[in-house]
């Protein structure tokens, strides 16, 4: 049974930064692509950060040299440093699994195991 259990969300002003961490357990977690998705009330899952077996890494365009996405392969923990936050940020954070390669990048269709999610509200 695969298992993911995010941490690391809350709430911090304009400019604050976070760090999330998703723990895994189930499988064998460094042959597995992961990511990070968030989704605001009312708005569709977007995808933020990926990351595949082989260690290559594809940002969302909105995040791009603002947040951070690694893997420790060691504590099987994904993570995701956030700088710079706004209130744009705001969003319920997801992390995701898929058992090998995906075809299209930070699409969630994608992806078959998911976290509880967890909050991150950025306050002006």
């Amino acid at each position: 049974q695969v298992h993911l259990t995010e941490s690391g969300g809350g709430s911090v002003q304009t400019g604050g930064s976070l760090r999330l961490s998703c723990v895994v357990s189930g499988y064998t977690y460094s042959k597995y692509c992961m990511a990070w998705f968030r989704q605001a009330p009312g708005k569709e899952r977007d995808g933020v950060a990926e990351i595949d077996g082989d260690g290559g890494i594809t940002y969302a365009d909105s995040v791009k040299g603002l947040f951070t996405i690694s893997k420790d392969n060691t504590k099987d923990t994904l993570y995701l440093q956030m700088n710079s936050l706004e209130p744009t940020d705001t969003a319920m954070y997801y992390c995701a699994a898929y058992p090998g390669p995906v075809v299209s990048d930070l699409a969630a269709y994608e992806y078959n195991y998911w976290g509880q999610g967890t909050q991150v509200t950025v306050s002006s």
